[in-house]
Order: C-alpha cells, then structure tokens, then sequence
C-alpha cells in the first residue's frame, strides 16, 4: 500500500474519529460505535467460509442485544445468551432442511455465535471507557494506532525475523519491537494532550501492556483472512482495506484497557 494512498484516509479518520469521541454527546458516540460494530461484523462474517453459512442477520440481532446491554446495564447478560440460543435453535431447526446443511449445523452456529462475542462483545467495552471519559478513549486510541505505524514502519525498514508466519507472514519481530516503541512515545503524547492526572510511568506502563495486547489481537483476524486468502477484510478504506483491518488491534485491546483501567488506575 503506498502512502499516497494511506495518507489522505488515515488524516480523514483521525478527523472524524477525534471528533467523534470528544464532541459527541454520549448516546451519539454510542450509536457511532454501533455503527463501526456492524460494518466490522459484517465484514467478518464475509471473511468466514461460504460453506458454513454464518447466519448474519441473526448475528446483527444478537449485536443489537448485546449494544443494549452495554448502554442500560440493567439487562441480565445471561438472559440474553439466553434469548439468542433459544433464537438459534428455532431458526436451525426450520433451516435444516437437507443433508448438507445438517453437516454444517456445527460450524454455523458456533461460527455465528462465536463472531458477534468476537466483534460486539469486544468493541462495545469502548463505549464504558467513553462514560469514564472521552479523554481515555483518546489515550487508547493515540497509543494503538501509534504503536501499528511503528509496527508497520520498523517491519518495512527492518523486519526479516518473522512473528506468527502462519497467521500473519508480514508481522515481524523487528515490526512488534517498533510498536512497543511507538506505542510508548504515543502513551507520552496521550498523557500531555489528554491525561495529565495520570503519571508519565503509569501512562508508559499501561502502553507496553496495550501494546502486547493489541499485537495479538492483529494476527488472530488475519487468521481468518489467512483461510480464505484475502489480504483485507474489504476495499472500503482507501489504502488501508477495510473497517475490521483498521480496528482489529482494539477488539482485545478495548477490554484489556477497560479492566487496566478498573483494576490497576481504579478510576
């Protein structure tokens, strides 16, 4: 990808993604994070084997659930795991009408379960980092995407010595080492710019652990992209693929943040 290319769209959506988070009112950042969701689930499903038939409307269903459940916080989680396996039950049972789908019974409905807990279970913790303060979401933020440049950078410069071939034959030690370095100078820049009631030391602690994090959450996507050989989750973004491939590091990092946040900052 050339940084022609990657350039315009990546200042495009440090605009409306800085906008978003700071000036938005709390349910509209909500309902702009349940968007993202969607696009990214939905680009998901589309990574999945066409043969396992993931049921994606029922998957948007679930993601509807599970976005309610993260803005009331009075809904019983199980009640809604509830809800969605009586769902998928009655739905297989009125599916399964031939021998072939009976042989992919298994592998679509736990593939259809599995990707909304993957994709809207993860990325909705950013909606409790919001409620805490936009200026948390600003840090993480600020720290991920600074800690991919310094991946991809140093791994284009630098990297030979390969990470996880298999899942993700580009990915680097040399590239992973670059992250962690950036992911620090963007926890500096996090704290001056939007946390300043957080130490400098906490501040860089917490990136080298968001750096791990979000370092695995890469790879494991592109295992799926890896399955049915694709190098992008889709062709939305100029230069940069798709809306999964631009937030596949937050959706362990989102979560991890959230309980870092919780248990270590107590905030």
């Amino acid at each position: 990808m050339s940084l022609r290319k990657r350039l315009p769209t990546a200042f495009f959506l440090i605009l409306i993604v800085y906008l978003g988070v700071k000036f938005l009112p709390l349910l509209g950042f909500f309902l702009f994070l349940q968007i993202v969701i969607i696009l990214a689930l939905y680009e998901f499903y589309k990574l999945l084997p066409k043969k396992v038939s993931p049921q994606i409307i029922i998957g948007f269903i679930f993601a509807i659930f599970i976005a309610f459940y993260f803005y009331y916080n009075k809904i019983d989680f199980k009640f809604i795991i509830f809800i969605f396996l009586l769902v998928l039950s009655i739905y297989y049972l009125v599916w399964i009408k031939d021998e072939n789908k009976l042989a992919i019974f298994p592998s679509s409905l736990a593939l259809t379960f599995l990707s909304v807990f993957y994709v809207s279970f993860t990325l909705n913790h950013l909606f409790y980092i919001q409620k805490k303060s936009s200026s948390l979401v600003l840090f993480l933020l600020t720290v991920v995407y600074l800690g991919d440049t310094g991946a991809y950078m140093f791994g284009k410069l630098w990297g030979k010595r390969k990470l996880v071939p298999i899942a993700s034959p580009n990915k680097t030690w040399e590239g992973a080492i670059g992250g962690v370095i950036f992911s620090i100078l963007g926890a500096i820049i996090g704290h001056f710019l939007f946390l300043k009631e957080i130490s400098v030391a906490k501040a860089i602690l917490s990136s080298i652990f968001i750096s791990f994090i979000g370092q695995l959450s890469d790879p494991v996507e592109s295992l799926f992209k890896r399955v049915v050989k694709v190098k992008d989750s889709s062709s939305i973004l100029p230069g940069h693929g798709g809306i999964l491939d631009r937030i596949d590091s937050l959706i362990l990092a989102a979560p991890f943040f959230y309980y870092y946040i919780i248990f270590i900052w107590k905030l």
